[in-house]
């Protein structure tokens, strides 16, 4: 996906989120325990802005986060207007501080952002309890791409703790994962999370539509929206450690 695919899709998205999180900003969030749908715009809002403010000072912002008082969907508003103005003044290539050691870039954050906010429209029409809009399948591949390179086993190398003993009881088995047009072995343990492109052999699997793997594996969604076969066992373990990178 390029600069021009992601900005729309990043447009696209958050204008679903924005229209459905309005008629929710009271409701609970179900897959963001304690929070309301207003709770959840804006964390959005505060996620924008911080990146935007990472950008622009090429340093974390401190201090964090800001005072969003009033109406969330103004400052979710504002918010996305500040982010889209910074990600469109530079090119991708340029350097910019992130997490993520590999990619010091404002491509990066473009990717990023766009795919956070596909997960918070998810997490809008489940408060909203209304059907999942559809996700394009290059924006669904490439968020499950980017969950399980740069979530998941990066975590696993560079903040082992986090899994506590979850990781360390893996074995080396691996979980096949495969959508209509993408495909990862997952190899889980001894000691990190390893991924590899491509179709594989593996002890399980799990396969489906784009949209419907990437909620599974941001447990947006239970199984009954991917086909599981193979090592029960090895499956929820990936389950599970999925759950604690992206909690």
């Amino acid at each position: 996906m390029d600069e021009q695919r992601f900005l729309e899709c990043l447009d696209d998205e958050y204008t679903r989120l924005r229209e459905v999180a309005a008629g929710a900003l009271d409701l609970r969030v179900p897959s963001c325990p304690g929070w309301t749908g207003a709770d959840l715009v804006r964390h959005v809002a505060e996620v924008y802005l911080h990146k935007a403010e990472t950008m622009r000072r090429g340093a974390w912002p401190r201090p964090w986060p800001p005072d969003l008082p009033g109406d969330p969907l103004v400052s979710l508003d504002d918010a996305y207007r500040t982010l889209v103005g910074e990600l469109t003044s530079h090119k991708p290539a340029d350097p910019a501080l992130t997490w993520y050691d590999p990619d010091q870039t404002v491509g990066f954050w473009l990717r990023r952002m766009a795919q956070e906010t596909v997960i918070h429209r998810f997490d809008a029409e489940l408060a909203a309890d209304v059907d999942h809009s559809p996700v394009p399948a290059d924006l669904a591949d490439d968020g499950i791409d980017e969950v399980l390179e740069c979530f998941l086993a990066y975590s696993s190398v560079v903040d082992p703790e986090e899994f506590d003993t979850h990781l360390a009881e893996c074995d080396g088995r691996t979980v096949q994962i495969a959508t209509e047009a993408g495909g990862w072995q997952v190899q889980l343990g001894p000691s990190v999370v390893s991924v590899a492109r491509g179709h594989f052999d593996a002890e399980a699997g799990v396969a489906g539509e784009a949209a419907a793997v990437l909620r599974w594996v941001w447990r947006r969604a239970g199984d009954e929206g991917v086909a599981l076969d193979g090592n029960r066992w090895i499956l929820g373990k990936l389950r599970m450690l999925l759950g604690v990178t992206t909690q």
